[in-house]
């Protein structure tokens, strides 16, 4: 792979996105910003041309003082940080309705069978110089069938992964910015689902946990985004992780991006539920809790989307997964909803 790697590498020299080709959005909030989101019931609006429950948040007034870090000796949770966790029961999104979750996307996409398919149209649209989000899907169609292919490595999507990062922070521009940040489920998130009027950046890679997704931060570094979503955590509890090594993780992946990104809005999501019995969802929950205490010391915001995903048992719900895990088309389109409301309110907070 060292000759398509040179080759991507080469033709970025000198990548710009035109920034014509996208609308100019502001959306950055006051680095102070700290809020929890809870998704709720709330009133209808049109956000994208699609009537959905809007948002139902009121921030709160922002306190205006600096941001002071923890020190490093201070428990990852206590049990009184737990228990003191806010409830902004008031301050929320609006689920998804129904005929929302099962309608089809508008924009279709080349089906996609394997993550070796998703890493080589990937890098097909890198030789073009361009980021695959802004790819037609007929041309990678073409492109991705051209490129002699092989099994490929956890390094091999590090590698792919900083290359794209490093296109855009070449040709970012004036454009507003997006970076989801994970595991499968943020990798496999459809392109077309993602929400229009600004640039997203992939960096999900299946399989990561929590400590790998900490070791490859610095891999877009350069990039200047105004929104950075976090959900990492199941791998490690497929592979005996304990919740400890999780949330110290946390705790530092959401540090080092409030250093690396100062002007971001970091965003923590909760850990979605599943349909494995080897994974406890009750767990999950406990996890997702805690979560929420990291987040608002540190200086970042929770998203709290557990209870879409779930039936009346608390698992993931049948039609919303492929194999228990992963997400189907109508479960993006669940997740999908929850950032269309976030990016619109934090539109509708700059303007």
């Amino acid at each position: 792979m060292r000759d398509p790697y040179l080759l991507a590498a080469g033709l970025l020299t000198g990548l710009a996105i035109p920034a014509s080709a996208l609308p100019h959005l502001s959306i950055v909030l006051p680095e102070s910003s700290r809020f929890l989101w809870d998704l709720k019931q709330g009133s209808q609006t049109i956000v994208s041309t699609k009537i959905i429950k809007s948002v139902d948040l009121s921030l709160p007034e922002l306190s205006g003082q600096a941001f002071q870090p923890l020190k490093s000796s201070q428990p990852i949770v206590s049990e009184k940080n737990v228990s003191s966790v806010p409830e902004f029961s008031s301050q929320g999104l609006a689920a998804p309705t129904e005929s929302l979750i099962n309608a089809s996307a508008q924009a279709t996409s080349l089906l996609l069978t394997s993550g070796n398919q998703l890493y080589y149209q990937r890098l097909a649209a890198l030789k073009t110089g361009q980021i695959y989000t802004r790819v037609d899907s007929d041309n990678l169609q073409s492109l991705w069938e051209s490129i002699k292919k092989r099994q490929l490595t956890y390094d091999d999507w590090k590698s792919l992964l900083a290359l794209e990062a490093r296109a855009m922070a070449q040709g970012q521009g004036a454009n507003h910015l997006s970076i989801l940040v994970g595991d499968s489920l943020s990798m496999w998130f459809p392109r077309e689902k993602l929400p229009a009027g600004k640039l997203w950046l992939n960096q999900g890679i299946s399989g990561d946990t929590s400590s790998g997704v900490l070791k490859r931060l610095g891999a877009f570094s350069a990039t200047r985004p105004d929104v950075i979503y976090i959900m990492a955590g199941i791998n490690d509890l497929r592979k005996g992780a304990t919740d400890e090594t999780i949330l110290r993780n946390y705790r530092r992946i959401v540090r080092r991006l409030r250093q690396a990104h100062p002007q971001a809005q970091i965003i923590v999501q909760s850990i979605l539920p599943t349909r494995l019995p080897k994974i406890s969802n009750s767990r999950i929950r406990h996890i997702n809790i805690q979560l929420t205490v990291i987040a608002k010391q540190e200086g970042a915001n929770y998203l709290n989307i557990y209870s879409w995903f779930t039936d009346m048992e608390g698992n993931l719900r049948p039609e919303l997964t492929t194999d228990g895990l992963h997400l189907s088309q109508e479960g993006y389109d669940v997740w999908r909803t929850a950032l269309q409301q976030i990016e619109y309110k934090l539109t509708q907070r700059e303007n």
